[in-house]
């Protein structure tokens, strides 16, 4: 769960959340539009999408999903559109060649004109129940994996998790990982709501073979620990923080978008 709340969170923020990489933005994007196009259009080649991909596998240590990189690309543009409101309020004074503080001071001034709402304790509930699975303690799955290289056929994965559970010799050789603690959510996230649903049927102690959404693997269940509802009064300050910071993301970035309407997006046949 803590992964999809990192990734969610950083696709969700203009500008900061490529710092959590540990680069500001791309290197590179000021080049790649800019410098090119008039400044009603905004120019996206495959270029940012390839070094989204790059970013966030080293970030996440896998490639984006379709609905990943759209999102990124989302990102991407928003930050183009916060770099050239920048540059028409002057805010570039004194970083002529820093791009990521002239979004970040366009962001500070845009933002400066936005009012959280208000919300009473009935709404601070709902949002609660709404979003009631980040703050539940999930199912967690103690669990390993038998890695087997190349690529084996189903029936070779099979005669290989009879062999391990009957401990005999067996042509195939694999690797071992080892799961500890993994909660529901990330299993679903990495593996497929498919191989979350079959692990969670497995009696442990057993090697299986079960379907993901990268292939067969073969797999033993350790162990299951379940989850505990939280009550809202436990968690209220949380969830008043996390409804604060999310509805302000939001607002910023209804408002970046409402600026970006003044420019023609023009994506690359491969960053479609």
């Amino acid at each position: 769960m803590a992964t999809n709340t990192f990734i969610g969170g950083l696709l969700r923020e203009p500008l900061l959340h490529f710092a959590l990489f540990g680069a500001l933005l791309f290197g590179a994007d000021h080049a790649l539009s800019a410098g090119k196009d008039s400044r009603a259009v905004i120019q996206v080649g495959p270029e940012v999408d390839k070094e989204a991909v790059e970013l966030f596998r080293n970030g996440i240590g896998r490639a984006p999903t379709a609905a990943e990189l759209k999102t990124l690309r989302e990102r991407w543009i928003d930050n183009e559109v916060l770099y050239r409101e920048g540059l028409a309020l002057r805010v570039d004074q004194g970083d002529p060649t820093i791009r990521e503080r002239v979004i970040f001071k366009a962001l500070n001034v845009m933002q400066a004109n936005l009012s959280l709402p208000k919300i009473d304790e009935a709404g601070l509930r709902r949002w609660f129940e709404q979003h009631r699975a980040s703050y539940d303690e999930p199912d967690r799955y103690d669990f390993l994996e038998a890695m087997v290289p190349g690529k084996p056929t189903e029936q070779s994965l099979r005669a290989f998790a009879d062999a391990l559970n009957a401990g005999v010799a067996s042509d195939t050789q694999g690797s071992l990982r080892v799961f500890k603690a993994r909660p529901r959510g990330n299993l679903v996230g990495s593996y497929g709501e498919r191989f979350a649903g079959a692990l969670d049927a497995l009696a442990p102690g057993r090697w299986h073979v079960l379907d993901s959404t990268d292939g067969k693997r073969v797999i033993a269940l350790q162990s299951k620990s379940a989850g505990e509802r939280v009550s809202f009064e436990s968690v209220r300050g949380r969830v008043y923080e996390d409804w604060k910071d999310t509805t302000m993301q939001n607002l910023r970035t209804a408002a970046v978008r409402e600026l970006g309407k003044k420019y023609t997006i023009n994506l690359a046949e491969a960053a479609r």
